[in-house]
């Protein structure tokens, strides 16, 4: 039988950035985390974009997409019941369908054929790593040309960390370049509720300094876990961690090491709610945002 690679998504190799400690509890112990009405209200708006582009096209409105808000969050309810342990009421959807009004100002999706949606795409670097992800959106022009879209429903972020922001479409543009043999010639990242674009071009050089850095990052994941050392790193971010009470930097204590574990990594929040719709393994729920 032959063993599975090791597994990267964006969602994880941005916790091990983060902190190392978090990719661990999140990657290795598998703790739970309680699902945040922020991270709910991402997962809506997302289904509902993928769905607009089921209808026809001059049927994508904005009125005909506060339609879908309700039904597509019923849905959601159904295939993950944790989400109804939030505290959300009908200015949880109202909120979702703001979202939406923001993504109408940036791009009018009437005019839209995309090629792919919610596509999981993968590849493997240097027959040892295997990198995956979903895609929210894939345009392909007539001369065959793509573009990578991401739709984020937080704040658009300063210049400082827009590097950080553009870290998961990187991610992808090496995976479509090297399974597809297309640089992709545009990385869209959509932020819906400051109601802006940010457009880059990668080109072939820079994604090949990128596989490196990916390949590096999870050697040193593989030299934590070898040590059993996967420090915490203190940062603002510590804020929303759901972790803090095992946290040394917080007074707390890690669990002991899962000598058991696989050392691999999981995606993220829609890959597992899309893993049970379409029969891929999906491991646990992660930011959307």
């Amino acid at each position: 039988m032959t063993t599975p690679l090791p597994t990267l998504s964006p969602s994880r190799a941005a916790d091990f950035k983060t902190c190392p400690l978090l990719y661990r509890l999140r990657s290795i112990d598998r703790l739970p985390e309680q699902p945040t009405v922020d991270q709910a209200r991402g997962t809506l708006v997302h289904a509902v974009l993928e769905r607009l582009f089921d209808l026809p096209a001059a049927s994508r409105t904005l009125a005909e997409a506060a339609l879908l808000v309700r039904p597509a969050w019923e849905a959601l309810l159904a295939e993950a019941p944790e989400l109804g342990t939030l505290a959300v009421d009908d200015g949880f959807l109202d909120e979702a369908t703001q979202l939406l009004q923001g993504y109408f100002t940036v791009e009018d999706p009437t005019r839209l054929e995309p090629a792919e949606r919610e596509t999981l795409i993968e590849a493997t670097l240097d027959d040892e790593l295997l990198i995956r992800g979903y895609v929210d959106r894939l345009d392909v022009s007539p001369a065959g040309d793509l573009r990578v879209v991401d739709y984020k429903t937080g704040g658009a972020p300063r210049e400082a960390f827009e590097a950080r922001a553009l870290f998961q479409l990187k991610f992808y543009a090496l995976v479509l370049w090297r399974t597809r043999g297309i640089v992709p010639r545009v990385l869209r990242l959509v932020y819906l509720k400051d109601r802006e674009v940010c457009d880059y071009t990668p080109d072939s050089e820079e994604l090949e300094r990128f596989e490196k850095t990916l390949v590096a990052l999870w050697r040193a994941i593989e030299q934590a876990a070898q040590a059993r050392e996967f420090r915490p790193k203190p940062s603002r971010l510590c804020n929303w961690c759901s972790h803090q009470a095992l946290c040394p930097s917080f007074g707390g204590t890690p669990p002991p090491f899962p000598e058991e574990a696989a050392i691999t990594t999981a995606i993220d929040a829609r890959t597992a709610r899309l893993a049970a719709q379409r029969g891929v393994d999906g491991e646990r729920l992660a930011d959307v945002l």
